[in-house]
């Protein structure tokens, strides 16, 4: 059992290690070792932390023989997106404008992970400052699919997706933007929760866009989403947007039954642009939860979901460059120290500093904001994106859920659409809306296109991530897809 230990699921794990039947040293070990390998091949982690987790463990398994205050997760090892600060650990954003950043402290996420006795076996790739829908954007190379080396993982949470469905872990960090998690969770057949806004503390999350980003769990199974989030949701002093909303207990949510249940298709997200494959399976899964004895609607509508994209590529872009600001080279991270003057240095700090990408970005949303265009685009947006909202709770008014694609297009190849942008930013045409509204959504596997791996997306009310798991589980424990494992 020992070489095998990486394949077990969180939940699996926490019961081995709760009757002793292995120790969290031997799974962490075994992990390490998987982390290795499968990094060779996939780029999967910035950073690997092996005499960290190692002590972790070693603390981890003197508070399971005690047995007092263990969790489901003491002792289970996990890898962290390298845009959630750790105190003591490198965190780079995957830039080079932070690559030899090391945090003073801990993110919220990571305080309550340590009190439930986390073992970080390392630091995810991504793209860089989470600016990306592939996984090539990061300063410290592209992450590969472990379905299809030749292929991308999605993004920007491209390391943590790849490493779980790889068994480089047991569980992970991603953070979510417009579809972080849920793409490269789809795209590489795991489970991947954006909860809902304010749900998680952003507190040491390093801002990309504040008002649309949120930190979840990307995990094997969906039971296991159930058990992160319950550790790292709750009201935090410490973030001015988290929510004082008090957390449910997810484990009770996971039953198998959806009867009564009311599922909203809406039909913009099954149309045009959607490829055969990933339309038969989505379709195949919610026929499956009809089966089961939910009442699905496929005539639901959601009208302004084509402007969801053209808002979002001003909102986030603008609330980018004003983050991004801080990035000056004078307190922190890379400077250029050549230059003839202050402001030169400056420049040449941002010039050298950061990424294509990044810099594309930054641009957008700094003319965005500028003076003669903030009302043209920024305000308009705003507008756009209270329209959106608007439609999502007139929705829920008759729906318990939405149910959609992830991703139009299964896994693409690396270096396709990296020269067309309009192109990549069409891959979080579906994830995207639900940012913009703040809602809770979760990628949990449907079948197979072409060879690769196809998300189904359940999207909730808000603060009812409850609902969506119960859906999700549902769906999973009436199909076998998220037992399937990419090749070793």
């Amino acid at each position: 059992m020992g070489e095998d230990l990486f394949r077990l699921t969180a939940h699996e794990a926490a019961r081995l290690l709760a009757r002793r039947e292995v120790s969290s040293l031997e799974l962490t070990r075994a992990v390490l070792e998987r982390a290795q390998q499968a990094d060779a091949r996939l780029n999967a982690f910035v950073t690997l932390t092996r005499e960290l987790a190692l002590e972790q463990a070693r603390q981890a398994d003197e508070r399971l023989a005690r047995g007092d205050d263990v969790t489901p997760l003491t002792g289970v090892p996990a890898a962290i997106k390298d845009v959630i600060c750790t105190q003591g650990v490198r965190t780079t954003c995957g830039s080079r404008m932070l690559e030899n950043f090391i945090p003073p402290y801990d993110a919220t996420v990571i305080v309550r992970l340590k009190r439930a006795g986390l073992v970080m076996v390392g630091k995810t790739n991504m793209d860089e400052f989470a600016m990306g829908s592939s996984g090539e954007n990061s300063y410290f190379g592209p992450t590969r699919n472990p379905w299809d080396e030749s292929r991308v993982p999605g993004g920007s949470s491209s390391g943590s997706a790849a490493a779980v469905a790889a068994d480089a872990c047991l569980y992970a960090l991603g953070s979510d933007t417009g579809g972080s998690i849920r793409q490269p969770a789809a795209l590489c057949g795991i489970v991947g929760l954006k909860p809902t806004y304010g749900r998680v503390s952003r507190y040491g999350l390093v801002a990309f866009a504040s008002s649309l980003d949120q930190i979840g769990p990307m995990t094997k199974d969906v039971t296991d989403a159930a058990l992160v989030l319950q550790v790292i949701a709750g009201h935090d002093p410490n973030d001015s947007t988290s929510a004082p909303v008090e957390v449910p207990d997810y484990a009770a949510a996971l039953v198998p039954d959806v009867k009564g249940l009311r599922i909203g298709v809406p039909r913009e997200y099954m149309g045009e642009g959607v490829e055969e494959g990933v339309r038969q399976a989505v379709t195949a899964a919610i026929q499956r939860l009809a089966e089961l004895g939910a009442r699905v609607d496929w005539e639901a509508s959601l009208p302004s979901t084509p402007y969801a994209l053209a808002c979002y590529y001003i909102i986030a872009p603008s609330e980018a460059s004003a983050n991004l600001a801080r990035y000056d080279g004078v307190k922190y991270g890379y400077s250029y120290t050549e230059g003839a003057s202050m402001w030169e240095n400056m420049e040449r700090t941002r010039q050298f500093g950061f990424g294509a990408e990044v810099k594309r970005r930054i641009m957008l949303g700094t003319y965005a904001l500028s003076a003669g265009y903030y009302d043209a685009y920024y305000l308009k947006a705003q507008r756009v994106r209270t329209l959106i909202r608007r439609e999502f709770e007139a929705a829920f008014q008759r729906y318990d859920v939405l149910v959609t694609p992830v991703s139009p297009t299964p896994a693409f190849r690396l270096g396709e659409k990296i020269e067309d942008p309009l192109q990549m930013y069409l891959s979080d045409v579906f994830t995207i809306p639900v940012n913009i509204a703040g809602l809770p959504a979760i990628s949990v596997p449907c079948g197979f296109s072409q060879g690769l791996p196809v998300g189904l997306q359940v999207i909730g009310r808000p603060f009812d991530e409850a609902t969506v798991l119960r859906v999700a589980y549902a769906y999973e424990q009436a199909s076998d897809w998220h037992r399937r494992r990419p090749p070793p």
